[in-house]
């Protein structure tokens, strides 16, 4: 039977464990400046450029769990609403957010969610589980973002412009956020035995 309770600490519950609302408040703020950080990274591509950010709300998810992620990515995206400019766009605002990246913002809040709770099921603790999270957690992201493409331009556009420029790089974040993950895993068993 599945747990919908988490089973084991996220990384940042190891590393922080008895933080309060204004830590993980902070946690947050942080968690979407490194995505407004990620957006501007980018390589320009029509309709939807390609950035960092698929990568931040990845380990975002894994590092934060569930539901700090999601509010994370959330707290995210009310910046872009109130005009910040923290999009991978040079507009902002709810009338910019509802262009061709709707459905990948949208993507991004479920992603951040689920890949938070595979993390808080250890998903993130083996290198063959982190890849399968993030993959999923991709393929949760590409869903609506090219759902709402092929509302926009048409099924075969959608494909064609929003999901097969990017099979490389997706491959390539995935590869690198479950290496950075096992990482910081690493080095945290190590500064464990340390202490002991």
């Amino acid at each position: 039977m599945t747990s919908f309770s988490p089973t084991h600490p996220t990384l940042l519950n190891t590393l922080a464990p008895s933080r309060g609302i204004i830590q993980a408040a902070g946690f947050a703020i942080g968690g979407s400046l490194l995505l407004a950080l990620s957006a501007k990274a980018q390589v320009p591509f029509w309709p939807v450029p390609m950035t960092l950010q698929s990568l931040v709300v990845m380990m975002l998810g894994m590092a934060y769990g569930s539901r700090l992620a999601m509010a994370t990515v959330l707290l995210y995206l009310a910046e872009a609403a109130m005009g910040l400019p923290v999009l991978a766009g040079a507009g902002a605002g709810i009338a910019y957010m509802t262009g061709p990246t709707a459905g990948y913002l949208v993507g991004f809040v479920l992603a951040a969610g689920l890949i938070g709770w595979l993390a808080e099921h250890s998903w993130d603790r083996t290198p063959v589980k982190a890849v399968a999270a993030m993959s999923i957690g991709h393929a949760l992201l590409f869903i609506p973002g090219v759902a709402w493409l092929a509302v926009l331009f048409g099924f075969d556009k959608a494909i064609a412009v929003g999901l097969a420029p990017f099979y490389a790089a997706t491959l390539l974040k995935t590869a690198l956020g479950a290496a950075l993950m096992q990482a910081a895993w690493t080095v945290v068993a190590r500064r464990s035995r340390d202490r002991a």
